[in-house]
């Protein structure tokens, strides 16, 4: 088989359509590395000077294509990678979904009427709907239990009792399953948004320096969101109070204040703590309290 070999100067790019669209195209126009699209739907552009083709295709075709060279990196899920088999280099787990930060489940689920609390409950012979054939049978083969495993185009969830007896499908929050009077009864695999690379290409020093680069800013955004930095004035003899409930990704940066019996006091932390916290520190003396936005945090 002859693969396409990609440019020695720069990353060719397949980045998903699809439901993770709208977050990839977020987190890239975050890293500072915009898609731009052009007159072609599937081509875009990215404007550094380290990426070269750019590319929107579904997800379940990405691994394979970063496998065979067509790139040098791309955006897939961990569901994909592994139900295609590609043989990629798993550079950095990017911890994003559909609707944001966090993992989605692929997940066994059975009608609630059935009286069946875990896979190996299910029986022989069992008719089996799903996107991921691969990952379902050796699942089910790993458990011992013979299953007829049908291979399914989407809305699989809405096809039990009528079209099969159980789902193996892509989950969130289990929402979806519940509406059509599913249950889970086991989670086959955790997934999350990957980058990932070809293996010729990773082991091109050149080409592993820019895509590490890529990974470094990534990576920096998704660090950051959740985060803020707060700024604060405070007084030298209130100083002990206002650290001891102060919470912080390291240690707070503290500096004395030029002439003057106050010192600065700079730190991270959880967004989702802020609205608490505010009201706490200025209590305990912080004043000129300020909260500012982080695009990237780089360890």
């Amino acid at each position: 088989m002859l693969l396409r070999r990609s440019s020695q100067k720069m990353l060719d790019i397949a980045i998903p359509k699809g439901s993770l669209q709208s977050q990839t195209l977020e987190l890239l126009a975050q890293a500072g590395l915009e898609v731009r699209r052009t007159e072609r739907e599937y081509s875009a552009k990215i404007n550094d000077p380290r990426i070269g083709k750019v590319k929107i295709l579904r997800p379940q075709e990405i691994p394979q294509y970063v496998a065979d060279g067509y790139f040098d990196i791309g955006i897939s899920g961990t569901d994909w990678i592994l139900e295609s088999g590609a043989k990629v280099i798993k550079v950095s787990e990017l911890n994003y979904g559909k609707q944001g930060i966090g993992k989605v489940k692929v997940a066994v689920a059975v009608s609630e009427n059935m009286k069946i609390d875990c896979a190996r409950e299910i029986p022989p012979g069992t008719r089996v709907a799903t996107e991921y054939p691969n990952l379902t049978r050796a699942y089910f083969g790993n458990l011992g239990i013979p299953v007829e495993i049908q291979y399914s185009y989407g809305a699989t969830e809405a096809k039990v009792p009528e079209l099969t007896d159980i789902v193996v499908d892509l989950t969130e929050t289990g929402s979806t399953l519940r509406k059509n009077g599913l249950k889970i009864i086991d989670v086959m695999l955790e997934s999350t948004s990957e980058l990932i690379a070809n293996k010729k290409s990773w082991d091109n020093p050149q080409k592993r320096e820019e895509i590490l680069a890529i990974e470094t800013l990534l990576s920096g955004v998704i660090r950051a969101r959740g985060k803020v930095l707060l700024d604060m004035n405070v007084p030298e003899e209130r100083i002990e109070e206002v650290m001891s409930i102060l919470p912080s990704m390291k240690n707070p940066t503290v500096s004395k204040l030029w002439n003057s019996g106050y010192y600065a006091v700079e730190t991270v932390v959880d967004k989702s703590q802020v609205n608490l916290l505010i009201p706490s520190l200025k209590k305990a003396g912080a004043e000129d309290i300020l909260e500012l936005s982080i695009s990237k945090i780089i360890p």
